[in-house]
This record gives structure tokens, sequence and C-alpha cells, in this order.
């Protein structure tokens, strides 16, 4: 990773302890045999390592060749990265408990810190940080100080596809605890591969030393099969989101219909837009006078004669001079001069513009709207969205006047 380090740099030594100097093979007391200078950001300014190194004496030990690096190093920065800990910990707590953007976290480093690194490299070093707070929750010793005071264990288990051809994520959650016990993605959920998720998961809990007391899924029949051949004391419930799906899927359904009626009622809307769109651009329209390049030679010569006022309508086409006139024949040696038009000289040059008329951008946002009404279905598993559909349309308690009854005017739609 290229990075601009200043010229200036606050200087730490790291030297190793004497519990660190005995050969973990040969148990010789090691000597000190190169320093190693390494740089690294903080936010207190950039900081210059200079740790020394220990090597074995002894040729003919197992160790011989290979440098040691004082543990203290470790403590103020991670391994092969150019920050410190403290750095490290600001930015996967920007990221993950206050959901801070990666180009949002470059522009606070660079404006608080003077900090300036890629989003590639704030990127790799949340990696890192996610990974690291995985294997910390999936840690045995931390989980069984977690669920010291926890009697038993309650465990679900779901599949999130993001799209349709990738591998599905399949999470294991803790419910008592709402702690995540682990994840994995697999391409198929069969039978055989649902099963190694629930004996993984049964074996965490053996760690433990709780009980399973039950578990929460989906009607989905490799999770039945499992959890009854896996778990057989433990008795299987249906989520409540999809328990209240399966109790009102004939609601559902009729509320699907009054979507599909409600939707053929309000039709046109691309027509609409279009007429709207003629009437702003209209075809064949004349480009502003003002835009056109005019060329030197091209210049109309000022005509003695006074012009009209600009407020004056020009006169009729027929009274003005006609064009023979202009190539009538001259003496020999004199310049030809440019005819000028009597209509064209009085008015000024200016831009021929279209006039926009007041309603047009109204009704373009209207159809915006009624567009978006349209589309509304996402809700809750205890909400319908056909009826709020119809509600965001006009219709009367929730009843829509397209579908019912009437349609709605213009004047009572809501504002």
């Amino acid at each position: 990773m290229l990075h601009s380090w200043p010229s200036t740099f606050h200087n730490i030594t790291i030297a190793p302890g004497d519990d660190e100097r005995p050969c973990p093979n040969c148990t010789r007391r090691m000597w000190i045999c190169d320093h190693r200078f390494r740089r690294i950001e903080t936010l207190t300014g950039p900081t210059r390592l200079c740790c020394k190194l220990l090597k074995c004496p002894d040729r003919q030990c197992r160790s011989a060749g290979k440098t040691f690096s004082p543990r203290a190093e470790q403590e103020l920065a991670p391994p092969k990265l150019a920050i410190d800990w403290e750095l490290f910990a600001w930015i996967g707590h920007r990221r993950f408990a206050r959901h801070w953007s990666v180009s949002t976290i470059c522009a606070e480093l660079a404006d608080s810190f003077q900090i300036v690194f890629s989003p590639d490299a704030i990127e790799d070093y949340i990696h890192r940080y996610e990974r690291m707070v995985a294997a910390r929750h999936q840690d045995p010793v931390e989980l069984v100080d977690v669920y010291a005071n926890i009697p038993d264990v309650v465990l679900s288990i779901d599949g999130l596809q993001p799209e349709k051809g990738h591998e599905t994520l399949y999470v294991v959650r803790e419910l008592n605890a709402t702690r995540v016990w682990f994840a994995a993605p697999l391409l198929s959920s069969t039978a055989a591969e649902i099963e190694a998720l629930l004996v993984r998961a049964r074996d965490i809990a053996a760690i433990l030393g709780k009980p399973v007391r039950a578990w929460v899924s989906d009607k989905q029949d490799a999770f039945v099969t499992g959890i009854a051949k896996i778990f057989p004391q433990a008795p299987h419930r249906l989520c409540k989101i999809h328990f209240v799906r399966a109790l009102a899927k004939e609601t559902r359904a009729d509320d699907g219909r009054v979507k599909v009626q409600l939707r053929k009622k309000v039709r046109g809307l691309r027509t609409i837009e279009r007429g709207v769109l003629k009437v702003l651009r209209p075809p064949g329209s004349v480009v502003a006078a003002d835009t056109a390049p005019s060329s030197p030679t091209s210049a109309p010569v000022p005509s003695q004669e006074p012009t009209a006022p600009a407020c004056v309508a020009p006169e009729p086409a027929a009274a003005s001079p006609a064009v023979p006139e202009a190539t009538e024949r001259r003496p020999a040696g004199e310049e030809p001069q440019a005819v000028v038009m009597p209509e064209l000289s009085a008015a000024p040059s200016a831009p021929i513009t279209s006039i926009e008329p007041p309603w047009a951008q109204l009704v373009l946002d209207y159809c915006a709207a009624t567009r978006g009404i349209l589309n509304d279905d996402q809700c809750t598993a205890k909400e319908l969205s056909g009826l709020r559909m119809a509600g965001g349309a006009g219709g009367d308690q929730g009843v829509p006047g397209g579908v019912s009854g009437r349609p709605k005017k213009v004047s009572q739609l809501p504002r």
C-alpha cells in the first residue's frame, strides 16, 4: 500500500524484555542482532517504531538464522498494518457502530487528524476488523462468560439469499443472549448440509453446557427433518413472521387482488407524461438566434434609413423590398451593399425560447407521485400493502374508490 509519510516522526524504541531473552528451543540467552524500523499512523500523529530484534547465537539450534521481534510491538500496532490499535478500533467503531461510509471515514481522518488513506486501504482495515470481531464472538472462553447466568438456550436458523444464483447465507442465532453463533454460505439447502450446521450448533451448546430448550425457524423441509433428527427432545416452533404470514394467507391473497384491480383502473400515466413533454419540447423547435455562430463577412451593414421601434409590429411581407432588387446592376468598382429587411432590423436580436405552461410541471409531479403509490408494496407481516396503496390513491376507509366505487376526482385526492 503506497502512503505518503511526512518528514518528521515521533520516535519510539521498543526493546525486548528479560523474559524474552531465552531461546524458545535451546533456552540460551539471545542477542540483539539488528534493528527494524516501522512507520505507523496514530491519532496523535505519525510514529516511527525502532524494534530491537533478537537472535540465538547457537548455530546448531533450530532457531538459528531466525529473528524474534519484541512482544511490545504487537501491543502498539497490528502486524503488517500502517496504523496502531487505537486508530484501527476507531475505524471499525465508526463503520459498524455508527454506520459511516468509507468515504465519510476518509474525509473525517483527513479533516480531523490529517491522515490521508485511500478508500481501498480503509476497506482492507474494515475487513480485518470484521474478521477479528467474528473470531472473538466464536471464542469458547468468551461464550462461556456470556452464558454464565443463562440457564438454557433458544436457537434459530434462517437463510438469507441476496440474489438468485448466489450462495445462501444460513445464520444460527441464540435468542436469549441475542447473539449470532455462526454463519455459513451454502450453494444448496439439502438435508445433509443443513444437518451439518445443526451438528455444529449442538457442539457449541455442549461446550457451553447448556440445554437447547427450543428451535425457531420457518417451515422448510430440511429444517423440520434436521431438527427432529439432531435435537429430538427440543420442540420446533415457527417464527412469528412466518406464523402471521401463514395465518393471513387468504387475506393476503385478497389484498393482492385489490392491488391488481387498482393498477388496472389507474393507467395511462406514461401517455399523459409524453403529451406534456411534447408541449414542453415541441418537435422542430427553433434554435435560439444568438446561439448560431456569426461570420464577420456575413454581418449586415447598418441601414441609413430609420428603423421602426421594437414595439411596432412589422409590416407584411408584400411591403418589403423584393429580392430581385438586391441584384440590380451597379457601376463597376462599387462594393455590393447588403439588403436589410425591415422586419429583421425592427426587432432586437433575442433568443427564441418556448414558454413553459404553469400546469406542466404539476402534471409531471402528480404522475410521479401516483406511480410511487402504485409501486409501494413493501410492508411488514402485519400490514396489507393493498389497503395502504388504496389509501394513498384516495380510497375511503382503506378501500380504493376505483375498485369498489366511482373513482375519486382530482380535487378529492390528498394534497
